[in-house]
């Protein structure tokens, strides 16, 4: 029949563009088809797993490590050495003749009675005295140099005062030392001051009197006197 061949040529046209063979059909029964299904293309997730290969991952981060500084034990303080540093103290002090700082810079009387008067108001250890002809000066032949003898020096371990009393008095020089001990620091030579008095005192007040500085002299140290 001319159906049953024009529907055999559109199969056929079908089987052709589809690329699979078909059963011939007859309009008395049922139709059989047979078909061969395409093939698939390759599945897109194929060039997805090719795309994150590439992206690689972090190299692994290098282990951990504590750095431990290297010390020097031979440069560290031992507790002994300790004691023995904290033994040795800083003096600082202001040094003139002993005519000008004893007998002629008058409110230098005043400044030190005023602060011993502190001291002893608030119960604190003098941490000041006077020293005549103080051998600690053999070190400092810059000063001694320039010093009129007998001298007279003001030491004290506190520098923030020694540069005050620096500022207020005049023609005196200062410095620093170390000594182990406070008999070191403050050890003198027997020395005889004396000073004359004036033959016309014209001021409002009377003049300090000899020996006024005794009290800030160094325990047992006493200068010998004409």
């Amino acid at each position: 029949m001319a159906m049953s061949s024009g529907g055999g040529g559109l199969l056929g046209s079908a089987a052709t563009l589809l690329g699979s063979p078909v059963a011939g059909m007859s309009m008395r029964g049922h139709t059989n088809v047979t078909m061969w299904t395409c093939p698939l293309p390759p599945p897109r997730h194929c060039g997805l797993r090719k795309h994150s290969s590439s992206l690689t991952s972090p190299p692994p981060s290098p282990p951990f490590v504590t750095a431990v500084a290297a010390t020097d034990s031979s440069n560290q303080i031992s507790p002994t050495q300790q004691q023995s540093q904290s033994k040795s103290n800083k003096y600082h002090f202001v040094v003139a003749n002993a005519k000008f700082m004893l007998d002629e810079e008058e409110h230098f009387q005043e400044l030190l009675f005023e602060r011993l008067r502190n001291y002893s108001e608030r119960n604190k250890e003098q941490d000041f005295w006077l020293v005549i002809e103080p051998k600690f000066l053999d070190n400092f032949p810059n000063i001694t140099k320039r010093l009129r003898r007998p001298a007279v020096a003001l030491v004290s371990t506190n520098a923030n005062w020694i540069t005050f009393m620096k500022l207020r008095l005049d023609r005196v020089l200062a410095d620093s030392y170390e000594a182990d001990s406070l008999e070191e620091a403050l050890a003198s030579n027997p020395t005889q001051v004396e000073f004359e008095k004036p033959a016309n005192w014209v001021a409002p007040y009377p003049k300090y009197e000899y020996g006024w500085w005794e009290p800030f002299l160094p325990a047992g140290s006493k200068e010998l006197k004409l």
